[in-house]
């Protein structure tokens, strides 16, 4: 654990949280927010400092399901120990947003990837994997989030029919801003900085293999993320991040890297639809 102190306000607490967290009534807790998940093991980031922490007995027996108990991006009420470092759980605040699929294994558990995000970096790859239906049911998946979706044509030094590929991509939705990056060149990565604003949260969702660990390491000016390289006949990844985890940047923002999803098992499916082909609902209404 580090020693590093934060300040709320540039982990995203607002007066939302404020709220929330006042209708608790329960002067032993201070506000935490979760930066990374281990089943019921966490780190959390608060004033402070960085704390090892367990969701309280309690917590996890009145929870109805996985998407009740923390998840990275998460506030919630913790007790803490100062002596050693450590903190309990015993409440989760509502979310703002949040971005859910299917758990594997169990579709019908919703699995909350990431919580209370602004802005969703749908990642994809200008190489071998590049694949405007998967894009579109990132489209459909973050919508359901309530975050904002920006989309990353990631890898641009792999492809010549770049305009193609953009003018593709922007015939899925064309209010969802789409952003042309190469790591290797350095090409679109200011343009991505500037989502970097204190207190915003942004996530990056897509497959293995599209480059989301470089992006942040290229954000944040050193390799901190680990990677690898990509399998040559179709460009997948392998998993490198095995985690989800929410990382506080130096020059404001905050980012939460995620796994690569194999599929996209949206939760809500018909509410997602509605909202992202509200044009064809209303066609096929007549």
């Amino acid at each position: 654990m580090n020693g590093q102190r934060f300040d709320l306000k540039e982990l995203g607490w607002n007066e939302f949280f404020t709220s929330a967290f006042d209708t608790l009534g329960d002067r032993d807790l201070v506000p935490a927010r979760v930066c990374i998940q281990h089943n019921y093991l966490y780190h959390v980031l608060a004033s402070q400092g960085e704390l090892l922490s367990e969701s309280s007995g309690k917590l996890r027996r009145e929870a109805t399901g996985p998407e009740e108990l923390p998840a990275v991006g998460d506030w919630v009420g913790v007790g803490v120990n100062e002596r050693e470092r450590k903190a309990t759980i015993r409440a989760v605040l509502p979310r703002r947003s949040h971005f859910s699929r299917k758990a594997a294994g169990d579709p019908t558990k919703q699995q909350v990837v990431a919580a209370n995000i602004d802005v969703v970096f749908l990642v994809t790859g200008l190489d071998n994997d590049f694949n405007p239906r998967r894009i579109e049911r990132y489209l459909v998946a973050s919508t359901e989030s309530g975050a904002t979706p920006v989309i990353i044509l990631n890898k641009a030094d792999r492809r010549d029919d770049i305009d193609a590929c953009v003018e593709c991509v922007r015939s899925l939705n064309t209010k969802v801003p789409i952003h042309v990056t190469s790591c290797k060149s350095g090409l679109g990565l200011a343009g991505l900085a500037r989502y970097l604003v204190v207190g915003r949260t942004i996530a990056l969702l897509g497959s293995s293999g599209t480059g989301k660990s470089t992006i942040i390491n290229r954000l944040l000016g050193h390799e901190r993320q680990r990677t690898q390289t990509v399998r040559a006949n179709d460009s997948r990844g392998r998993h490198t991040t095995s985690h989800r985890e929410l990382i506080v940047m130096p020059t404001g923002g905050i980012i939460i890297d995620t796994p690569g999803m194999r599929e996209v098992r949206i939760w809500d499916m018909e509410r997602a639809l509605e909202e992202t082909f509200e044009d064809i609902d209303a066609l096929a209404a007549n």
